[in-house]
């Protein structure tokens, strides 16, 4: 079996809000369009806060302004032959995102206004379910 770890973080802003990306579709056709956190696999034999800022660079061109803060650690068996681990940071971030391939749309939500999304990662769901 494959063992791989992921980290991810909800950034809010200075308004309260929380920024969310929509996946790409044809990017990500397994799961759709979906609203996600940033995040992603980190690099082996890098520190997990290095690879955190990396893929908030990659994602959004952003640079988070607080030290994270862990809030959620998720096993995520979903694909035979594979389990990932998944942690899940907070953070705070200012400006908005310059969108990378993997992303067609941003937005900043309300933790009650993205609980309601329908198309909302599941994982993601179920940190803020968990969490908030």
């Amino acid at each position: 079996m494959e063992l791989q770890v992921g980290v991810k973080i909800l950034l809010q802003n200075a308004e309260g809000k929380y920024l969310f990306l929509l996946r790409s579709a044809e990017k990500y056709p397994e799961t759709g369009a979906q609203w996600d956190i940033v995040g992603g696999r980190i690099d082996p034999g890098t520190g997990l806060l290095q690879n955190l800022k990396r893929e908030i660079k990659e994602e959004t061109g952003l640079d988070f302004t607080a030290e994270p803060k862990l809030i959620g650690v998720q096993d995520i068996l979903s694909v035979p032959g594979r389990h990932v681990v998944r942690l899940t940071y907070t953070g705070c971030i200012d400006g908005n995102p310059t969108l990378d391939e993997d992303h067609t749309d941003f937005k900043w939500f309300t933790l009650e206004e993205v609980k309601q999304l329908e198309n909302l990662d599941t994982y993601v769901r179920e940190i803020l379910e968990k969490y908030f």
